[in-house]
């Protein structure tokens, strides 16, 4: 069995990069004989609009990809995230975390600190909200919540392999590499490393095609896999598609985007050139 996704956030314009992870995640399962899902990662409401979701359906039907329906969209899934967020809370792997941004570079570049450590999700978290032992009552609403990487590699004394590959994860290095990740965000109920984790499981994917830069934030999510007791997909991180400057694109590169070749009368198989394949 082989079921992959494609799963875009509705707050831009799909660019060429889109265009090559979703095309090759339905080219491989095309050739599997399986099943490609479209995913809508639509957490982030203040960002995400219903026109740039359709576009997201336009662009990917004119490149000639199709996939079930009904599309699940994140937005919907909230009770189903709380729900886990609970069960991590109740073992005490989470704590809450009122630090800004600024908080934390200030934080990790102190001179006592050192030059601070980056990982999967930018400067490493210094700690600051840490409690010394696992918070009791409720678990608070509408906080940033913490997994306190520390404490839950305690309970995997052996190394994680992750994909075709055969990559080793160790548990006792991700407290000084990863930190203490976020896993439910302020106004948006859940973080992308719980959301795709529970999302995947549910939707029984078994091959997980994305970038090569995500493939640092895999080791998180093979964590919380392991800690919820569910099944590790194979991973593929393809290469980036990069601007003439070697920059990997982004959603302002407005220049590269899909709909942009459409108006300007490129064809799908043009798309497929441009991205080599």
């Amino acid at each position: 069995m082989f079921i992959t996704r494609f799963a875009p956030s509705p707050t831009g314009p799909l660019h060429l990069g889109h265009a090559f992870s979703a095309m090759l995640g339905h080219d491989m399962a095309r050739a599997a004989n399986g099943t490609f899902l479209l995913r809508i990662d639509d957490l982030d409401q203040s960002r995400s609009r219903t026109e740039w979701e359709a576009q997201i359906y336009d662009d990917l039907t004119w490149l000639g990809l199709s996939w079930p329906v009904p599309v699940l969209h994140q937005s919907t899934r909230l009770p189903r995230y709380q729900s886990v967020l609970k069960f991590l809370w109740d073992q005490g792997l989470l704590y809450p975390c009122s630090c800004s941004r600024s908080d934390i570079r200030a934080a990790a570049s102190a001179p006592q600190e050192g030059a601070p450590l980056h990982g999967p999700d930018g400067v490493i978290y210094p700690g600051t909200c840490r409690p010394r032992t696992p918070p009791t009552g409720p678990m608070p609403r509408d906080t940033a919540l913490r997994l306190d990487i520390a404490r839950a590699c305690k309970s995997l004394a052996t190394p994680l392999t992750y994909n075709e590959k055969g990559e080793i994860i160790t548990p006792q290095n991700l407290p000084a590499t990863v930190g203490d990740v976020v896993l439910a965000r302020r106004n948006m109920g859940a973080s992308y490393h719980l959301s795709v984790v529970i999302d995947d499981a549910d939707q029984q994917i078994t091959h997980v095609i994305r970038g090569q830069d995500l493939q640092e934030a895999t080791q998180i999510h093979v964590l919380l896999q392991r800690l919820l007791g569910l099944h590790t997909p194979a991973y593929h991180h393809h290469r980036l598609i990069r601007d003439d400057h070697g920059k990997r694109l982004a959603k302002r590169d407005d220049a590269r985007a899909i709909a942009t070749y459409r108006a300007e009368a490129a064809s799908p198989q043009d798309i497929r050139k441009l991205v080599g394949l």
